[in-house]
C-alpha cells in the first residue's frame, strides 16, 4: 500500500517509466500538476493525446510530423537534389537548429545493429532508395552518428547508393576533435576521424 492516494500514487508509476525519470523525480512531477489549476493537467492531456493521434511520418523523408509532407519536404526554398541521412528525428532537428543546410533529409530511425536484430530491413532504407530517380537526388550527405553501428550503417549505405546510383555524389560529415577539446581525452574513434578529415592550411 502506497503512502499517496490510489489516483497519485497511479500518476507516478506512469511518471516512473518515462526514460530518464526515476522515483523522486516522478514524484515532484506527479505534487507539481497536483497542486496546479486544474486547466494545467487538462493541456497536458490534451497535448498527450494529439501526440499520439496526429503526429506520424512523412511519406517523403520518414521524419516526424503532423502534415504530410512535412514542411522541409514541401518547402520551395530547400535544395531537393541534396538529401542529409540522419539516424533519429533528434538529430535532424540538431542540423537544422544549426541554420547551415539547406537541403533535405531523410530518417532512418536507427541504425544497423545485427546484435540486436536491427537489418536493413528494419530502418527506412528502401525509403530512401525510392527517392533518387523521382526527386533527382545528386548528393546524399552521410550524418549517422560517431559509433560503431553508426559508422557500419554509413558505410553500408555508401556501397547501396554507389551501387544503385552510379552518378551521386556521396558525403560523410567531418567528424573528430570538438572545438575546445584537448587531445588526451579524445577516444580512439575520435581521434582516428580526425587524422583521416586533416585538411591544407596555408599555400
Amino acid at each position: 500500500m502506497g503512502i499517496y492516494p490510489a489516483p497519485l500514487e497511479r500518476l507516478i508509476e506512469h511518471f516512473t517509466r518515462l526514460p530518464g525519470i526515476g522515483q523522486k523525480s516522478a514524484t515532484r512531477m506527479a505534487l507539481y500538476i497536483l497542486r496546479s489549476p486544474r486547466a494545467l493537467a487538462e493541456e497536458l492531456a490534451r497535448s498527450l493525446m494529439d501526440v499520439k493521434e496526429k503526429i506520424r511520418f512523412c511519406s517523403i523523408c520518414c521524419n516526424l510530423t503532423d502534415q504530410d509532407p512535412c514542411l522541409i519536404c514541401s518547402s520551395p526554398n530547400r535544395h531537393s537534389e541534396t538529401v542529409c541521412v540522419v539516424e533519429t528525428p533528434g538529430d535532424q532537428m540538431a542540423l537544422e537548429e544549426s541554420g547551415i543546410y539547406k537541403g533535405r533529409y531523410h530518417v532512418l530511425h536507427g541504425v544497423l545493429a545485427p546484435l540486436d536484430g536491427v537489418g536493413p530491413e528494419q530502418l527506412r532504407i528502401g525509403e530512401l532508395l525510392r527517392r533518387f530517380e523521382p526527386e533527382g537526388i545528386r548528393e546524399v550527405i552521410l550524418a549517422t552518428n560517431p559509433t560503431t553501428e553508426g559508422e557500419a550503417t554509413a558505410s553500408y549505405l555508401g556501397k547501396v547508393i554507389a551501387q544503385k546510383n552510379p552518378g551521386v555524389r556521396i558525403s560523410r560529415i567531418s567528424l573528430g576533435v570538438p572545438m575546445g577539446g584537448d587531445l588526451k581525452y579524445m577516444d580512439r574513434m575520435t581521434l582516428q576521424h580526425a587524422l583521416k578529415s586533416r585538411v591544407s592550411i596555408g599555400s
